[in-house]
């Protein structure tokens, strides 16, 4: 049974034809607010595609560590065309050593000339946040990593990230580089959709490669985002960030039951604060949302009364699931409203567009479906037309069965 079924139902007419309006008779709460000290903020339902939260999600800041997830996006990409596969090794170049040995960059602490294969690569970029592994990855695959970076701008631009520029595969710090927080959403969401077996890379918490020069140990190194840890029944992903202009970012997302959220803060000022605020940010979308489901595809919504046809009613259906992403406000606000002209004249073919369903909300735009025709209805002809028309006159409706 559809959520507004259990509703109450007001019947109005109209002169251009019939509107039937459902809505929930329950008192308004008040309206819920929440902010951020984060600069930048987007929170994305995507089951419904619902923006649950904005704060300056258009506006640009630098990527830091968080553009590494379209590194690791293009390494996917090679890995499921079958360019290259996880135990496909690269070796160290002398020039991508020699850029960051010794620097207090994020490491995989790789070596000069030795040989490591792509499944501990794509581990030391998303676990390690290791800048060698970057290069070393992009050298690999397009050569250098200058040629890479053009990779990444025209992957991009084709998964629709209209403010984004990158100019390395690490997200070192350098000009004219740039993202925003939907922007890395969209990027996020791509990965998780496009590469559902390989994703799982971004919920490894810990990672061990190669050893400390001093003691010989082995090098163990913990995935620097927050959400695997404190939230661990549900995060998943995917990417920190941080450099001194950036400040403290995290592209996160958790899945619960059906619903997926996907997190993007930048410009926090601390490890903790930025630990803190996107736990706070996703259990409020959890928490403060939930999803229903009006219609299910093929469902009727009304039966139309019809004029001069074989069967005096034809049902009005929706031809996919009508679902939304509401605030404990919105759903208290709904109202659904079905209108069409009517009687609907026969003959009537199945898919006929014959009514529009629209969802009106609080703080949101309306949803407008179409309806159409749930199965034929043939015309009555000769003088079952003419009596059907003096019923309809006399008593309101068709008595044909």
């Amino acid at each position: 049974m559809p959520l507004f079924a259990r509703l109450p139902l007001c019947l109005s007419a109209m002169l251009s034809g019939l509107v039937l309006t459902w809505a929930a008779a329950v008192t308004p709460a008040h309206a819920q607010t929440i902010d951020t000290p984060a600069a930048h903020a987007f929170l994305l339902d995507t089951q419904t595609d619902t923006t649950l939260f904005a704060k300056d999600p258009d506006e640009p800041f630098p990527p830091a560590s968080m553009s590494k997830m379209m590194t690791v996006y293009l390494l996917f990409e090679q890995i499921k065309a079958g360019t290259i596969a996880l135990d496909d090794t690269a070796r160290v170049s002398t020039d991508a050593w020699k850029r960051w040995a010794g620097s207090e960059a994020s490491l995989m602490f790789l070596r000069e000339g030795e040989e490591v294969n792509f499944d501990n690569l794509i581990h030391g970029i998303i676990v390690s946040s290791g800048n060698d592994a970057c290069t070393v990855a992009a050298e690999a695959v397009a050569g250098s990593e200058d040629l890479f970076a053009q990779w990444m701008n025209e992957k991009a631009a084709e998964l629709g990230m209209t403010n984004t520029r990158f100019q390395n595969a690490s997200g070192w710090p350098a000009e004219d580089q740039y993202t925003t927080a939907r922007d890395l959403a969209t990027l996020a969401r791509a990965t998780i959709e496009d590469f559902p077996e390989l994703y799982r890379f971004y919920g490894e918490t810990e990672f061990t490669y190669g050893k400390d020069f001093r003691t010989g140990e082995p090098i163990t190194q913990y995935n620097r985002n927050p959400l695997l840890f404190r939230m661990s029944d549900s995060a998943d992903g995917l990417k920190t960030g941080h450099t001194d202009a950036a400040g403290y970012g995290l592209t996160a997302s958790a899945k619960r039951d059906d619903r997926r959220l996907i997190l993007v803060v930048s410009g926090l000022e601390s490890q903790s604060q930025r630990a803190r605020e996107s736990r706070r940010l996703m259990e409020y979308g959890f928490r403060n949302f939930q999803t229903y489901t009006l219609f299910e595809a093929g469902e009727t919504v009304e039966d139309a009364t019809v004029w001069l046809g074989q069967s005096p009613k034809v049902p009005l259906v929706v031809e996919q699931d009508i679902t939304l992403t509401l605030s404990r406000k919105q759903r208290n606000d709904m109202t659904v409203t079905l209108a069409y002209d009517g009687p609907v004249p026969a003959p009537i073919e199945p898919g006929q567009p014959l009514a529009t369903l629209t969802v009106t909300t609080s703080d949101r735009e309306p949803l407008t479906v179409p309806v159409v025709a749930g199965e034929a209805v043939a015309p009555i002809s000769g003088f079952g037309k003419v009596k059907a028309a003096l019923e309809y006159i006399v008593f309101g409706a068709s008595t044909q069965e």
